[in-house]
């Protein structure tokens, strides 16, 4: 009978122990499950990810030369300054969050063609960007104002349009002048390779500006590591002709200003007579000496043009802004110069 005893005793020791096991590992599982489930709830998405690498501090805006010209420099030996770890495929954006004075921070993206916008842009004329003005310099601008709506990352990367933490207070000569060219190569890269580029642009503002001083841009190719997309440069904000008070967005015109400069921005070439155009197809006429200096342009450094030597513009340049150039078109095309609204070299 007390053998019985034990054995029972034995048993219910052993169903014990088995419950106890069974009840610490549920309790363990529990605990694991609900970690897994808080960190996926706290978990950003792709498109309020934080960038494994933040804003650039290789310079301070005081390492920055003042404008002289061109409306953008290279910085870091245009190198840009992503890590291996954002080499990723997966497509991802990042906006920064409005420091204290409303102001844009950085705007960082992983763009591809799953990025590409999808729909028409429509439009952002409700967003007031941190030191926006409406100022007209219709005899002194293309497109009349001084102030565009900038994206940092352009709509045609990301289709990201109306907002409002990817747009700054920009001039015109800052869009089309200094980040479009990027924008462009990028864009047609994405397009022709179906690649990935890292893109960052961080808009750079000195002390409590509410207009930035210009723009911080980088960007890589993903899948060829660089081969394809690789910059890192500054895009001034700038517009010549334009005196800007950077603290409030309040400008005035340049008393300075030589409008000589700005001779082909506005400049329409008269329409050719049938004759005219004949002579120029056929390539008998119309073409003077100089133009026959196969690979000698004339480079304005201030406005990023290029012209044919006997181009009538070349007559009106500064010459502290004027630069003779023997290299190709090509090579004068990636350096950033324009062909001439004139000559048409």
């Amino acid at each position: 009978m007390k053998q019985k005893r034990n054995l029972n005793y034995s048993i219910h020791k052993k169903k014990g122990i088995r419950r106890k096991r069974i009840l610490t590992g549920s309790i363990i599982l529990s605990l694991v499950l609900i970690l897994c489930i808080c960190f996926l709830i706290v978990q950003p998405s792709y498109h309020e990810k934080e960038p494994a690498v933040s804003a650039t501090n290789i310079f301070q805006i005081t390492d920055i030369p003042e404008y002289t010209g061109s409306p953008y420099i290279e910085i870091n030996n245009n190198q840009p300054s992503f890590s291996d770890k954002n080499l990723t495929k997966e497509v991802f954006e990042y906006y920064s969050d409005f420091d204290d004075l409303r102001r844009c921070g950085t705007a960082f993206a992983n763009v591809g063609p799953e990025t590409m916008p999808q729909e028409e842009r429509g439009p952002i004329g409700e967003v007031h960007p941190s030191g926006w003005q409406v100022a007209n310099y219709h005899d002194l601008i293309e497109g009349n104002y001084l102030y565009n709506r900038c994206h940092l990352i352009a709509f045609s990367l990301t289709g990201e349009n109306a907002n409002e933490k990817n747009l700054i207070t920009g001039t015109r000569y800052l869009n089309t002048e200094g980040m479009q060219p990027f924008e462009l190569k990028v864009l047609d890269y994405v397009r022709a390779s179906g690649n990935h580029v890292l893109y960052r642009v961080t808009p750079v503002f000195e002390g409590d500006n509410l207009v930035a001083s210009g723009v911080e841009m980088e960007a890589l190719s993903v899948e060829d590591r660089g081969a394809g997309i690789s910059f890192h440069i500054y895009a001034y904000n700038v517009q010549p002709g334009v005196v800007i008070d950077y603290r409030t967005g309040d400008n005035k015109p340049d008393p300075d200003y030589d409008r000589k400069e700005r001779d082909e921005e506005s400049y329409e070439p008269a329409e050719e007579t049938t004759g005219q155009r004949e002579k120029l197809e056929n390539g008998s006429e119309g073409t003077s000496e100089a133009d026959d200096q196969e690979g000698t342009y004339i480079l304005n450094t201030n406005t990023h043009r290029f012209h044919h030597p006997s181009c009538d513009s070349v007559a009106d340049m500064m010459e502290k802004n004027k630069t003779i150039s023997t290299e190709s078109l090509e090579k004068i095309i990636e350096g950033g110069y324009q062909p001439s609204g004139r000559c048409k070299p």
